[in-house]
């Protein structure tokens, strides 16, 4: 084997391998046995300098170990390795220890690797024991990712984590809603969540609830129920039309002092405080317990459970699954005039820097800027990005980026004093680590990134200096992580969890130079407020070539891309050269928000 690829082998180990060498050395070890060995053989070098370790003034630190580099790559400090390896002992393998503390005898406290000549052999197997074991080839795909981790738990891309399913609880889910009013100090849902056990109560209005085994409710308020289970509930007060199909034949409804049995198809049933009563208006049903407890009763039949009127009306004026879908349309189609409205006058806000109001706009690849700054920062749609329903029904749109190839390019020019990012997200689920928002492409100075971690968290961040190379502990994911230069991420509390899959969220995040903090908002309401440090702070601002729910041209010169496309719709962007107050946020999230907010 040359010495090439050995040289190769040991640039892997340090970090420094370019990607078309990377890709020859692992052709090289995948074709040849001999390489293989060679490779296998640095790294079982690691066994025997670990013995060697234990023995007094073992690998004695060299008198060049605070020599300077010619090389002018960033360098990793040896000891932060070891401080970090001896905290992570949870989730580090013995040798991986050892190996650690080999280094330390190595090198010396303070001493760094890339200070050293690799044309050493005996360095060369202890660097290669740190690092290999450290980190391995999973350091070469780190070095990729501005912010992608680097496992030392697993050498690699593996994780450690112990991986659970996520989980809700709840038995149904609330299809729609129209003109609905909640009940004092009563649970408040919006339309798509998911209904757990106990009270859903309202004072006026239509809600639609479907439950999971398959049975439909339409229920008009004042009404008061207590959801049991998929295939059970409570009426205690309210007027409720059941639809029953097949699949959910069985589905009980509890009222007064029976129970009533849906045998299919189509029911209706009034509770009040001194009577009840039921209506069978397609199908068969059966009662159990009370005074009517085995009675069965068929289409057009009716039953007094509790009380009695000899004038009542007929049960089958209640809405239908149609009427509400017809009131429900008018109402978004209202709704939809009152935000237009208030989006022309937006629009002409000198302070916009770009603004895609993306609900109104036709099915075309073009995404007209509407603010003032004019068509020169207009949207270009990029690869399979969907036109969606948007959050005013049919008759509005929004732009879903579900696969890895959709973004929407733009490119705003010029520098900034200040930026106040907000829009529209309905988010489906946080497939990725980093879920993309707005992107600037090259995280350049000046440059931000907005985006959403998997767990739910909100991150803003702009770039401070990108000359620098950054490498630090990370608390959250317990890992070292690379950086692409300084800058400082702001995060929230977790704002989404995969029970809130499918609602529409307002997002805000103001980042303000002067003041120096940063503050970041949903549906209006302030979540977090963080400090501009001295450290992190920067006047000048840009944003140059960007994308909105994507983020695909961080590496300009190799095809590696992070994938980061947002599984969800996004709508209504904005961008402001200003630092908005937090009652004009609350005013963009009052002038644009859906039915049922």
């Amino acid at each position: 084997m040359g010495d090439d690829l050995r040289g190769l082998m040991f640039q892997l180990i340090d970090g420094t391998i370019s990607s078309e060498d990377f890709k020859r050395l692992q052709d090289a070890i995948e074709s040849s046995d001999d390489v293989r060995k060679e490779y296998l053989r640095i790294v079982n070098l690691g066994e025997s300098l670990t013995e060697i370790a234990n023995e007094p003034n073992a690998l004695a630190a060299s008198p060049e170990r605070d020599a300077p580099t010619n090389s002018g790559r960033p360098r990793i400090s040896i000891d932060t390795f070891a401080v970090d390896l001896n905290s992570w002992g949870k989730t580090v393998a013995a040798s991986n220890a050892n190996a650690s503390g080999l280094a330390a005898s190595a090198f010396g406290s303070g001493g760094d690797l890339r200070r050293w000549d690799l044309r050493s052999p005996g360095l060369l197997i202890a660097a290669a024991a740190v690092l290999m074991f450290v980190s391995g080839i999973g350091f070469w795909f780190g070095q990729q990712n501005e912010s992608r981790p680097i496992d030392v738990a697993t050498g690699g891309d593996g994780d450690a984590r112990e991986i659970s399913e996520p989980q809700i609880a709840g038995h149904a889910t609330l299809r729609r809603v129209v003109d609905l009013r909640w009940s004092k100090d009563a649970a408040a849902y919006h339309e798509g969540d998911v209904l757990p056990d106990g009270l859903f109560q309202f004072e006026a209005g239509v809600a639609e609830i479907d439950f999971f085994c398959g049975a439909s409710l339409i229920v008009e308020g004042p009404a008061k129920l207590d959801v049991k289970s998929d295939w059970s509930v409570r009426m205690l007060e309210g007027r409720l039309r059941a639809n029953v199909p097949p699949a959910a034949r069985g589905f009980k409804v509890l009222a007064a002092d029976a129970e009533v049995i849906d045998l299919g198809t189509e029911f209706a049933l009034e509770v009040q405080a001194d009577n009840a009563r039921i209506e069978v208006i397609d199908g068969e049903v059966e009662l159990r317990g009370g005074t009517h407890n085995g009675d069965h009763l068929l289409t057009g039949q009716k039953q007094w459970l509790k009380g009695g009127q000899d004038n009542a009306v007929s049960l089958q004026s209640l809405s239908t699954i149609d009427d509400v879908q017809r009131r429900c349309n008018d109402a978004q189609a209202e709704r939809f005039a009152q935000w237009k409205a208030a989006s022309l006058r937006l629009r002409v806000d000198q302070r916009l820097i770009a603004y895609y109001p993306i609900a109104e706009t036709q099915f075309e690849r073009t995404v007209r800027n509407s603010a003032a700054s004019g068509g020169n920062f207009d949207g270009q749609l990029v690869g399979p990005v969907n036109r969606t329903t948007g959050r005013f029904g049919v008759e509005s749109s929004g732009l879903e980026f579900d696969r890895p190839g959709a973004r929407l390019r733009t490119r705003i020019d010029g520098e900034f004093e200040a930026f106040t990012f907000a829009c529209w997200v309905q988010i489906d689920s946080l497939d990725h680590r980093y879920n993309a928002l707005f992107m600037g492409d090259g995280y350049e100075n000046g440059e931000p990134h907005w985006q959403i971690r998997d767990d739910g968290c909100l991150m803003f961040s702009v770039m401070v200096d990108d000359t620098q190379d950054v490498r630090h502990f990370n608390g959250i994911d317990q890992q070292v992580v690379r950086d692409a230069g300084l800058h400082r991420v702001y995060y929230t509390e977790p704002i989404w969890d995969v029970a809130k899959s499918g609602q529409w969220f307002h997002l805000a995040a103001v980042y303000d130079p002067n003041g120096r903090t940063v503050r970041q908002y949903v549906n209006g309401d302030q979540v977090s407020r963080e400090e501009i440090i001295e450290k992190f702070h920067i006047k000048s601002l840009r944003i140059g070539a960007a994308e909105i729910g994507n983020w695909g041209q961080p590496f300009r010169q190799t095809p590696w891309f992070s994938v980061r496309n947002l599984n969800g719709t996004i709508d209504e962007l904005a961008i402001f050269n200003a630092t908005l107050t937090s009652e004009e946020i609350h005013a963009l999230y009052e002038q644009g928000k859906p039915l049922g907010y």
